[in-house]
């Protein structure tokens, strides 16, 4: 596996390739981080519940809301191998080439709702370093959005958050899902 800054152990736990399978099933590739995790099980197995426990579209939390907000994060911490995965099919959630351009150039495109540029703000902010939030931002947060809804962008944005600095600290090359893209 070329790419990584380690190799995965010669040797994975049965319950880990078990965990290999699901996501082979779940993405139809044989991905490295995995095999990587397999170093240390536990991380394996943490990492593993909290890919199961994605956040999924929920109320006014639409599908592609999810996605821009994946999607950007993945541009924001410069992850090349969530911004393959996390761009992968972007147009099948009514995300346009000019939306992704605009993601890609953190600005808001003129096609985003309220909701998505202010939703889209919230998870640039909550990715950078230190995080800056303040009333007002959070006052007009709140007037667009439930409690409940917040907390779904925060964890949408949080999960991609620990997948890229975990990824990025080892190495992890893209899978190649955006191979057949328009992904600049």
């Amino acid at each position: 596996m070329a790419g990584a800054y380690i190799d995965p152990p010669k040797k994975i736990p049965f319950y880990i390739r078990l965990g290999m399978y699901a996501t082979r099933k779940v993405t139809g590739m044989d991905l490295l981080v995995p095999k990587l995790l397999a170093w240390y099980p536990r991380t394996a197995i943490g990492s593993g519940v909290l890919e199961s426990l994605v956040v999924k579209p929920e109320g006014n939390i639409s599908e592609r809301l999810l996605q821009l907000i994946r999607i950007q994060v993945s541009l924001m911490v410069a992850c090349p191998f969530c911004i393959d995965m996390n761009s992968f099919e972007y147009d099948r959630h009514g995300i346009t080439d000019d939306e992704i351009r605009s993601l890609q150039r953190i600005e808001d495109a003129q096609t985003f709702s309220e909701r998505e540029k202010l939703a889209l703000r919230y998870a640039r902010i909550i990715s950078a370093t230190p995080v800056k939030l303040d009333s007002l931002f959070m006052d007009s947060l709140k007037s667009l959005f439930t409690e409940r809804e917040i907390l779904i962008i925060a964890s949408a944005a949080a999960q991609v958050n620990y997948w890229a600095r975990l990824i990025k600290s080892l190495g992890v090359p893209p899978a190649g899902f955006t191979d057949s893209c328009r992904i600049d």
